[in-house]
């Protein structure tokens, strides 16, 4: 998929009549702290993109006052008055409790059609209605939760990337029983999120806050004072964290974090060395930690072939650190978040996909 994309907070593009024409849907990833619309065409192909940093608590306008329609006409007036009727669909946070309207959790295992039979609609002052996809419930002691990474995953799925991670530790006769095959999929990012799929359903997930605990480490801890921002990232760095989670970390991120200080201190790691160890140290904890989980069940973390989706930069760090744990068939998803927007409105018959009639 292409697209251009155009600043939408407060600005407004020029009308293109002809793309308006050949567009079937608008597609919205509207998140925390911003929003992402897009246009497609009948091939499920991204006509134009606009980004905003309207997501729900950065709204134009208080919700009260109206804010969610003034971020949505921002965002998608432009095509909206070239007078075609298109049918809207959006995920993430904007079906939250504090978003523009409450999409309840469908609970694991969690299916495509699942998801579209929770879909939940609001119609905008303009009278434009728009369809919301719910998040998913992982219930149990420890519940777990997401909201708008159903839809990159059920893109993913789409995408010609990864292979199935099939349990490498079971005895041959019970593996051979086991006909759903399974695919690890994870989300790095602020909370960063593993997924097993088994078949075409989010079957369990786990959820790291290796991001956020990153940023109130070197923003408000000691850690953070002898830090100095590399030029450019620093991988060995970041392998030298990766590894000392793999091979010391049995005590536990809280102990091994402080290795930050002590190898600066001792001179046996530099100011700008520190940023990507303590992140490959985060990451390796994570893995590990993911590593422990997928051993419950009988899978191997290095017999999967995981499909990554997020930042690219982001998703080759963990890439590399995922390699060594033995796990090198990772590969990047391109393009998750529009791919399974564009596969949920065929699904709920909201647009006719390829190879579909009207």
């Amino acid at each position: 998929m292409t697209a251009r994309t155009t600043a939408a907070h407060g600005v407004r593009g020029k009308p293109d009549a002809a793309k308006a024409k050949r567009a079937v849907l608008i597609g919205l990833d509207w998140g925390t702290t911003s929003l992402r619309a897009y246009l497609f065409d009948a091939a499920g192909e991204v006509l134009d993109t606009r980004i905003s940093t309207a997501g729900i608590m950065n709204l134009p306008v208080p919700a009260e006052e109206g804010g969610f329609d003034a971020a949505f006409d921002e965002a998608c007036g432009v095509w909206l008055a070239q007078g075609s009727a298109l049918p809207v669909l959006a995920a993430g946070m904007v079906g939250s409790a504090q978003g523009w309207v409450s999409a309840p959790y469908v609970e694991t295992p969690a299916s495509e059609d699942a998801l579209v039979a929770s879909i939940v609609k609001v119609r905008a002052a303009c009278g434009v209605e728009l369809a919301v996809v719910p998040g998913v419930l992982e219930p149990g002691a420890l519940p777990n939760v997401m909201r708008g990474e159903e839809t990159q995953i059920f893109g993913a799925l789409g995408a010609q990337a990864g292979a199935h991670a099939a349990p490498a530790s079971r005895p041959a006769a019970q593996a051979q029983t086991q006909a759903v095959a399974q695919t690890l999929i994870g989300l790095p990012g602020t909370h960063a999120k593993w997924v097993v799929m088994e078949g075409a359903s989010i079957a369990r997930f786990y959820t790291f806050m290796t991001g956020e605990v990153y940023a109130a480490l070197t923003a408000h801890t000691i850690l953070g004072r002898t830090m100095k921002r590399p030029v450019v990232p620093d991988t060995a760095a970041f392998l030298r964290g990766v590894t000392v989670a793999r091979e010391h970390g049995c005590a536990g991120v809280l102990a091994t974090a402080f290795s930050t200080r002590t190898l600066g201190l001792t001179d046996q790691l530099a100011a700008d060395e520190q940023p990507d160890y303590l992140s490959g140290l985060l990451i390796g904890h994570e893995l590990a930690g993911l590593e422990a989980v997928l051993a419950r069940r009988d899978v191997e973390l290095a017999a999967c072939a995981p499909r990554l989706i997020g930042a690219d930069a982001l998703c080759e760090r963990y890439r590399l650190a995922l390699a060594q744990f033995g796990c090198g068939g990772a590969q990047i998803v391109h393009r998750a978040t529009e791919r399974g927007l564009w596969r949920i409105a065929v699904r709920a018959g909201l647009v006719v996909g390829a190879g579909q009639t009207a």
